[in-house]
């Protein structure tokens, strides 16, 4: 089976630019209306920063045999049932024939609070993946085999994602691993963690400065957690899904 990855690196390295020009473009709008949130919450607002790497997904899925298939981007299509809360709003579902193919989430972090935001984005994560696949088990979806579920997460590349994080734990010890790390690190070993349980088929931690709205460079921090991982795992359980189910 020949995968299709669609010049995968070139694309994200224009979703790298429209992340950082999309965020700039939020807070242009937001001082000309009047309208300013505080800190970086004028650009999370907007919504669209990671709108170049759906669109990258949206290429592999069509690519590798499902451009027939139900793509759902719209958020009043985009709601799965859960089995401890009744519904999780995804950030991209795709349905063939009545059968969940994929459900994937694309998440993005900014300083100044990586710490806060890190345990947030990580709980969140663990109790998204742990509420769907015991919905799984108990047939929401019915019959079917297990679909690939996808997290994608952007961190900005700078002085308080790459610093060392003292930890205080002062009655058991903090996993070895965790001990002398940055944030960046801590989202390579969740997004690795992740993956090993077999919450997530694929979780993926991308790094990149604000400079790079013009370069579109970003920083993979292990091949496990890697973009190539990603759009490779991605692909191929598409192409798998296309010819079964024809």
């Amino acid at each position: 089976m020949t995968l299709d990855l669609v010049d995968y690196e070139r694309k994200a390295g224009e979703a790298v630019k429209a992340f950082w020009g999309s965020r700039e473009a939020a807070k242009l709008k937001q001082i000309q209306t009047g309208k300013v949130d505080q800190g970086e919450r004028a650009c999370v607002t907007a919504g669209k920063n990671m709108d170049g790497f759906l669109a990258l997904v949206l290429d592999i899925i069509k690519a590798n045999g499902l451009s027939h298939a139900e793509i759902h981007q719209n958020r009043a299509m985009l709601t799965l049932p859960g089995y401890f809360r009744p519904t999780k709003l995804w950030d991209l579902l795709v349905i063939y024939k009545d059968e969940l193919i994929a459900a994937i989430e694309l998440k993005s972090q900014v300083g100044p609070s990586f710490g806060n935001n890190f345990n947030n984005r990580a709980e969140e994560a663990i109790g998204t993946a742990h509420d769907f696949w015991t919905a799984y088990r108990e047939g929401a979806f019915g019959n079917q085999p297990r679909p690939f579920v996808g997290w994608m997460m952007m961190v900005e590349d700078v002085t308080g994602s790459r610093s060392l994080v003292k930890d205080s734990s002062p009655h058991f010890s903090v996993f070895e691993e965790f001990k002398h790390t940055s944030y960046l690190d801590r989202y390579n070993l969740l997004c690795g963690k992740l993956v090993r349980e077999q919450l997530y088929t694929t979780a993926t931690v991308l790094a990149s400065a604000c400079h790079a709205a013009s370069s579109g460079e970003f920083v993979e921090l292990s091949e496990m957690t890697g973009l190539k991982t990603f759009v490779t795992s991605l692909a191929g359980h598409v192409a798998a899904a296309s010819a079964r189910l024809g």
